[in-house]
This record gives structure tokens, C-alpha cells and sequence, in this order.
């Protein structure tokens, strides 16, 4: 199934000298006041990355001191802190509202063909939650830390004396941020779209983020909930998780996977929708089963809040409910695979272009496909329970967490760079930290499926001898996948200096927000767009005139 494109001028690019959202205004306050979703875009992109980096440096110090088997670097209770914190900076401040913050608010108004988000202060709002929440998370570490792992499990997180509460503020406050901006994507996509725009014309990536936004708004307030709980119970001791009160710690896991499987799908739709974007605009081929992806994301949407029961196998729930929660997560994988085979049917035959954003792309179906399919392996319950809180659960999680939705988020970023600034990137060196980055990744997880598999135990600060070769080329790849990233990062901020200007439609896309000029104006388009023909249909695209350079 195809889309139509609008019948307004692919090629028109903005005259020399023209101003954009970026240079529209200037100085500190346009910024921090602004209402345009671009702005509010890149603000969360800033703070995103920044949160990234802070986690992909605690996880750096975890792999060091896990060199030896004794430890390196931490005492034990030190060491839980530092995982910790790994764990609740890349859950709660990068993975979640990366997409959706960043490249989310870039992209959807443009391929709308609406001006701005249909709240544009309720917008802005999330973003500083956002950030009142990552200065909260910043407190509890200046206030003594917290320990319990990034999943808050009680009956620990009652007994230990640490930042539990100052923690759980921060969560949520950053619930609130994604409540507000699902809410505000749910309501763009119904109310703003161009004329012509009916459903089935709209890009995958609104469908993805549409399918995540539901998520949000239904998911979030549980984990709100959760927290405000434990929170409550701490102060008060009134015996809600705590068993020594006649409280059940099992319960707080329920309330916890009932929110954080959704949430998984949360971080992992919107990756699904840049892949389908890209796909098509570097293999320059229609889409494969757009009506199949489409309904894939609600299936998906639906079908996580059914499985939270697979991460509860060794609790000692009903042994019936383990086998519904056990069929349902086999069945999961069935909406999932349609997207991987349409993906793998979209590139087959197609015109590929190994730039930088397809790299990325290829890299992600490469490891999705190991994460989904250990995945579907942890759903069996004789399986689950020898694999149970072992390395090869943190390998398969990094897998979808890190290996495929920061992979698609480095793709898209790649994709809509030139867009966002005007300018392009060194591509030697951004493939070359590509690959620095997969062959990174897949020595520092790879290794983690042997020693799971063997016995290894997850959250351990020291382990036996036998387990140190693994370990050790795990921290090597660490290291490998630090390199790389940092790498991509000096690709980035130097294009913003030294980069030459982008094509006007640089990778010839046909949807909305490649028709926009480079960079868009504050208005996204100087005359509102009318959707009429196909969109993801290259056969009428004149790459000759659509990527020429900005004036």
C-alpha cells in the first residue's frame, strides 16, 4: 500500500540569506520561551544526548571494574550506585523521551503539513519537566545516591537509606513530561493534518509515534502511581509493599511490568517507525505492506500490556497464568516479525545506498533480529527460569534497548540532519563510527549470552574466575563502543562549524518534511501543503533539481 505525496513544489529551497527557526531570533530567552516545536526538538535532543553520554559513562566505569573478579574500581554497595545509575539515566533520560522528544517534535508537525504541534505550550512544558526531572535524578545523587537498580524493586527500595524518594520524584516528573507529549502528538495527528492527509497517507513514523503515544498516555500513570506508592509507603509505613507490614512485595512488581513492558514498546515503536522511513527513501522503493506495518505498531501497542507476566516467572504465580503469559509472548513476536520481513521485502531489489543513515538501518535489522529472537527464547518459561536474572537477560535487554533503538535513533539523526541544520556531515567518518559501533556492541553483548547461558548472575560487583575471559572481552568492547560513539559525536559538532551546506532534499525523500525548505522556516511551509498524489513513489522525484544545494 502506497501514500500520496503533495502537490506542492518538491524543488523550491529557500533564496540566499532567507531565515529559518533557527536563526529567526536570537538569544537565550527566544530559546528557553520558545513554542516552536523545532526548537523545543533540539533542546531535547541536547539534553537527551547529554543524559546518554552520562549513562554510557557509568556503564564504562561497571565494564572497568568488572576487568577482574574481585572488582576494580568499587566496594560493593558503590557498585550498585554506579549501575544504578546507568540503569535509571538511559531508561528514564534517554531512552524513553529520546525519540519521541527529539526527532519526534522535529519531524511530525512537518509530516503533517501542520505548523507547530496542536499544544505547543503544553509542548514546552513537557521539555522542562523533562529537565526538572533530570535535575531531580541529579539531586538524589548529590543526596546520597540510590541502590536499588534502575526497576526500584521492594522491598529493598523501603529498607535502604538512600535517595529512594528524591528518585522517585524525579520519575514522577518524568512520567508527566510523557503523558503531556504523547498526548500532544495524539492530538496533532487527529486534528492538524494537511488536507489529503487521511490515515492511510500518513508516513509510518506518525503511525509509530501515534501507536506510542497511546502507550504513554494509558501506560505512564501506573509507573506514577508505583513510585508514589513506595514513596508513601517510606514515610509512612503503612504496609503496601512492605512485608514485615502485611504488605506484597509481589504486588510492586505487577504495578512495575505492568507499566515497564508497555514502556519497552514505548522506547522501541518509535525506532520501528524511523526504520520504515528509511528504508524506503535508501532503497528508493515503496514501502512493503504499509497497511501490515501500520496495524503492526497498534497491534504491538495492544498487545504489550498483556505479557508483563513473563518477567514474573520465578515469583511463584499461578502456573496456568505463566503459560497465558508464556503464549502471549510468542505471540508478541508475530506483529514484530511483520515489520522485520516488510523492512527485508522493502530493501530486496532496491536501489540501496550505503550512506551513513542505511548503514545504521542495516546494522539495526542485524541486531534487532538477535534481540527479538532471545527475546522469544526468555519467553519460554523451562528456558526463563534457568536464564533468570543471568547475563544473557541483560544481553538480549541491551540488544532491543541499546543495539536497536539507539542504533535507529543514530539513524534517524543521521537521516534528518540535514534537515534540522542546513548542513552536512563528514560521511567517511560517520561510517566509519558506524561501524566502530557495531563491531563495539556486538563484542561487548555478544560474550554476555555465553556467560548467562553458563550461569553468570546479573548486578554481581565480583564473580568467579571462570567467568573473567568473558568479562574481559566485554569491557574490550565497551571500550570499542565508547570510542565509537565519541567519535560520532565529534562528526556531529563539527558539521555545525565546518560542514558543507546539504542538498536542498538530501537524500531525495518524498514525504512532507523533505519538501520543506532546508532548514524550515519558523512556519514549516510558506503555503499549506494539499496532499493529492503518492508519496513513497521515487518515480516522480528529479533527483537533479531536488538535490541541489541550499541557496
Amino acid at each position: 500500500m502506497t501514500t500520496n505525496i503533495p502537490a506542492i513544489d518538491q524543488h523550491a529551497a529557500p533564496t540566499g540569506g532567507s531565515t529559518n527557526y533557527l536563526n529567526n531570533t536570537s538569544g537565550f530567552w527566544s530559546w528557553a520561551s520558545t513554542l516552536d516545536h523545532k526548537r523545543i526538538g533540539l533542546m531535547y535532543l541536547v539534553g537527551t544526548t547529554l543524559a546518554f553520554l552520562a549513562g554510557g559513562l557509568f556503564a564504562l566505569l561497571v565494564r572497568v571494574h568488572l576487568w577482574e573478579p574481585d572488582g576494580m574500581l568499587f566496594d560493593n554497595p558503590t557498585y550498585n550506585q554506579v549501575f544504578t545509575l546507568h540503569g535509571a539515566f538511559m531508561v528514564f533520560l534517554f531512552v524513553i523521551p529520546a525519540i519521541p522528544g527529539s526527532l519526534g517534535n522535529m519531524v511530525l508537525p512537518l509530516m503533517l503539513g501542520a505548523k507547530d504541534v496542536a499544544l505547543p505550550r503544553l509542548n514546552l512544558l513537557s521539555f522542562y519537566l523533562w529537565l526538572t526531572g533530570a535535575v531531580l535524578a541529579t539531586l538524589a545523587i548529590i543526596l546520597g545516591g540510590f541502590d536499588t537498580g534502575w526497576t526500584f524493586y521492594a522491598p529493598y527500595s523501603l529498607y535502604t537509606q538512600k535517595a529512594v524518594v528524591t528518585i522517585g520524584l524525579a520519575v514522577f516528573v518524568l512520567g508527566f513530561s510523557s503523558i503531556f507529549t504523547g498526548l500532544n502528538f495524539i492530538v496533532t495527528v487527529h486534528k492538524l493534518r494537511a488536507p489529503g492527509l487521511t490515515w492511510f497517507r500518513m508516513p509510518l513514523f506518525v503511525w509509530a509515534l501515534y501507536a506510542t503515544s497511546i502507550l504513554q498516555v494509558l501506560a505512564t500513570p501506573v509507573l506514577g502511581i508505583t513510585v508514589l506508592l513506595v514513596a508513601f509507603e517510606r514515610l509512612y509505613q503503612v504496609g503496601i509493599f512492605d512485608p514485615r507490614l502485611g504488605g506484597d512485595p509481589v504486588l510492586f512488581e505487577h504495578f512495575f511490568w505492568f507499566y515497564s513492558h508497555p514502556a519497552v514498546y514505548i522506547m522501541v515503536l518509535p525506532a520501528f517507525g524511523i526504520i520504515s522511513e528509511l528504508v524506503s527513501v535508501h532503497s528508493r522503493k515503496p514501502l512493503f505492506g504499509y497497511k501490515l506495518i501500520a496495524f503492526s505498531s497498534l497491534a504491538i501497542a495492544v498487545i504489550s500490556f498483556l505479557v508483563w507476566g513473563h518477567h514474573m516467572f520465578t515469583s511463584g504465580q499461578s502456573t496456568f497464568a505463566m503459560f497465558a503469559f508464556s503464549f502471549l509472548t510468542f505471540f508478541v513476536a508475530i506483529p514484530t516479525a511483520i515489520k522485520e520481513f516488510s523492512w527485508v521485502a522493502t530493501i530486496w531489489k532496491g536501489s540501496i545506498a550505503l550512506n551513513a543513515p542505511m548503514l545504521y538501518t542495516l546494522a539495526f535489522l542485524i541486531i534487532f533480529a538477535i534481540g527479538g529472537l532471545t527475546g522469544v527464547i526468555l519467553g519460554s518459561l523451562s528456558v526463563n527460569i534457568h536464564m533468570h536474572d543471568t547475563y544473557f537477560v541483560v544481553a538480549h535487554f541491551h540488544y532491543v534497548m541499546m543495539g536497536s533503538i539507539a542504533l535507529a535513533f543514530f539513524a534517524g539523526l543521521h537521516h534528518w540532519w540535514p534537515k534540522m541544520f542546513g548542513v552536512m556531515y563528514d560521511e567517511t567518518i560517520a561510517k566509519i563510527a558506524c561501524g566502530i559501533i557495531f563491531v563495539g556492541f556486538n563484542a561487548t553483548f555478544l560474550p554476555q549470552f555465553i556467560m548467562g547461558s553458563r550461569g553468570m548472575p546479573r548486578r554481581y560487583a565480583t564473580y568467579v574466575p571462570d567467568f573473567q575471559v568473558f568479562h574481559q572481552a566485554s569491557t574490550v568492547g565497551a571500550v570499542i563502543l565508547g570510542v565509537g560513539i565519541a567519535l560520532m559525536v565529534y562528526c556531529f559538532v563539527v558539521s555545525l562549524f565546518q560542514g558543507k551546506k546539504a542538498m536542498v532534499n538530501q537524500w531525495g525523500g518524498v514525504t512532507l518534511d523533505w519538501l520543506t525548505p532546508t532548514p524550515p522556516p519558523l512556519e514549516n511551509f510558506h503555503e499549506a501543503p494539499v496532499v493529492t498524489t503518492e508519496v513513497y513513489d521515487y518515480s516522480t522525484l528529479d533527483l537533479s533539481t531536488t538535490r541541489t544545494p541550499i541557496a
